[in-house]
């Protein structure tokens, strides 16, 4: 069984995911339940709650969750975030690996936000909660970002990652330094959570930092040498973009 615990200012709302949780997750046991901050902090400072996991909504009647656990730390748990949809946050979760289920609550993606939990491992949730609160409060100066990878978690400046290639549902990221990280999600989630920081999807398997672009051959259908050596085939179908995409790249340099 994993232990849960649940923090939500609506009645209705905590009830729901009580329900939620006991009809579709029955391998959840909520443990402890609270609908503020003064009663999240006692709920989780009582040495006899050890949660496995929390489900958390952000904003409760007397502040924000964060207060909350910046006054419990470390943590020891993982983090669901309960939600209802706001762009900063969810892309501050994405960026984070930080799990979040929207209101209203869906049961398959609460399901899929669990199926992410191991509960035998270390959630290195503060450093994620510092990527988090990074994007969350300042994400103009957002510079680093979590990958929950196959064999652990890594913590990666954005501006280290050369490129993605996809294999199945997996996703290899390659360094600067030359390391590979393999994460359990697919290339299309990293193009769209790294469009605003230069990376260009040039193939369906392939996801480049434009900042390592060494040169672009026009022959053999066309493709590009990065700055490791490695070539990547622009895919025919996306080469007019990417051309466009080299022409806004020169004018601005």
């Amino acid at each position: 069984m994993i232990k849960a615990v649940i923090i939500e200012d609506e009645q209705l709302g905590l009830q729901n995911l009580k329900n939620m949780l006991k009809t579709h997750c029955p391998d959840v046991e909520v443990i402890g339940e609270a609908m503020s901050i003064k009663e999240g902090v006692e709920l989780l400072k009582d040495p006899a709650i050890k949660p496995q996991v929390a489900f958390l909504d952000i904003s409760l009647p007397d502040g924000l969750i964060f207060q909350l656990l910046n006054k419990i730390r470390p943590i020891k748990f993982e983090i669901i975030f309960v939600t209802a949809y706001e762009e900063y946050a969810i892309k501050a979760c994405e960026y984070s690996s930080i799990g979040y289920v929207l209101k209203p609550i869906d049961p398959d993606n609460l399901k899929e936000a669990l199926s992410r939990i191991r509960p035998k491992e270390e959630s290195a949730a503060d450093e994620r909660l510092e990527i988090f609160n990074s994007y969350y409060n300042n994400p103009n100066a957002f510079t680093k970002m979590s990958i929950s990878a196959l064999d652990g978690i890594y913590f990666v400046n954005i501006r280290d990652i050369v490129r993605f290639e996809a294999e199945d549902n997996y996703t290899h990221i390659f360094l600067q330094s030359g390391e590979r990280i393999t994460a359990s999600k697919t290339i299309k989630s990293y193009e769209d959570l790294l469009g605003p920081f230069n990376f260009y999807r040039v193939h369906k398997r392939h996801v480049i930092n434009l900042n390592y672009m060494r040169k672009f051959v026009k022959g053999d259908g066309g493709y590009l040498v990065m700055d490791d050596e490695i070539k990547i085939e622009v895919s025919r179908r996306r080469r007019p973009a990417f051309m466009e995409q080299l022409k806004r790249l020169q004018k601005v340099f």
